[in-house]
């Protein structure tokens, strides 16, 4: 569907809200995990085995997809490697809202150039909207006491920006959402996971056996979270599906203040305020 004509409909913004949701609750398995690189790689590992069946009953995507395949996976090396630094460095409450927050933009400021599209000033406005409600509800004084933190975070804010505009014109070249996603699954896991083995080597044999239960439901919501972007990328414009997805950051709040009885401040009330009228000023564009 050409760019011009992409709309996002109440459905499509609904899907792509369940989405964030999913992406928080795996990001929230990673965050609840003894180690965060070898959960990460066995989450993505285990996607990767899932998607055989699907790549199965799909089949391949067409030829004029592979480049976007083929590089997306080379710079989800970066992700995972970036993703797990950040988090060693500084706290997930500091690192994820920086690396979610600054990537919408980057993208939205790339669109022009990169997948033709142009954002209406409503649609720029929700867009900034949801990108400083994220950084208000995550960045606190701490960043100033964690440089490499937010170095790796800012880092990788670049790296998820790369990676979006990549799949987005990937899953359009490719005709058909499914094949696409299914096949990027099917490959994207075994780079970051043969390299994890590598160094952990039986370490992590034993942690897989122990968390695979729990990572095979963080492999299913990262397979549908992504799927559901990337899907809505081709019914929508790439920089407002983006930003749409990183709402996941409020709802890695609300989980935190049901579940572990976090205090809901006057801050994060701000920050849910700022993203909610965000979305609104998106759908309404």
């Amino acid at each position: 569907m050409p760019p011009d004509i992409l709309t996002l409909t109440w459905p499509v913004l609904g899907a792509v809200l369940f989405g964030a949701l999913l992406h928080a609750g795996w990001n929230a398995l990673v965050k609840s995990s003894s180690d965060k690189s070898l959960d990460m790689a066995v989450i993505h590992l285990i996607g990767s085995v899932l998607a055989v069946p699907l790549v199965a009953l799909v089949g391949w995507p067409r030829a004029e997809a592979w480049p976007f395949i083929l590089a997306s996976v080379i710079i989800h090396i970066g992700y995972y490697i970036a993703t797990t630094q950040a988090y060693k460095h500084g706290d997930l409450g500091l690192t994820y809202p920086l690396m979610r927050g600054v990537a919408p933009l980057l993208v939205a400021l790339s669109a022009t150039f990169t997948v033709g599209e142009t954002l209406s000033p409503l649609a720029w406005a929700g867009v900034i909207g949801i990108c400083c409600g994220v950084l208000v509800l995550g960045l606190s004084r701490q960043a100033l006491h964690a440089p490499r933190a937010v170095g790796f975070a800012l880092a990788n804010a670049v790296i998820i920006a790369i990676y979006t505009v990549v799949d987005g014109l990937g899953v359009r070249a490719s005709g058909n959402a499914l094949q696409y996603i299914a096949t990027l699954f099917l490959l994207d896991g075994w780079p970051f996971g043969l390299l994890m083995l590598a160094r952990r080597g039986r370490a992590m044999g034993h942690y897989a056996l122990q968390r695979w239960p729990i990572a095979t439901g963080g492999a299913l919501a990262s397979l549908g979270s992504y799927g559901i972007a990337l899907w809505a990328m081709t019914r929508a414009p790439v920089a407002t599906v983006a930003a749409l997805r990183e709402t996941s950051v409020l709802f890695a709040v609300l989980l935190g203040i049901w579940l572990l009885k976090e205090v809901f401040t006057l801050r994060r009330f701000l920050g849910a305020c700022v993203i909610v009228g965000g979305v609104m000023a998106i759908r309404l564009a």
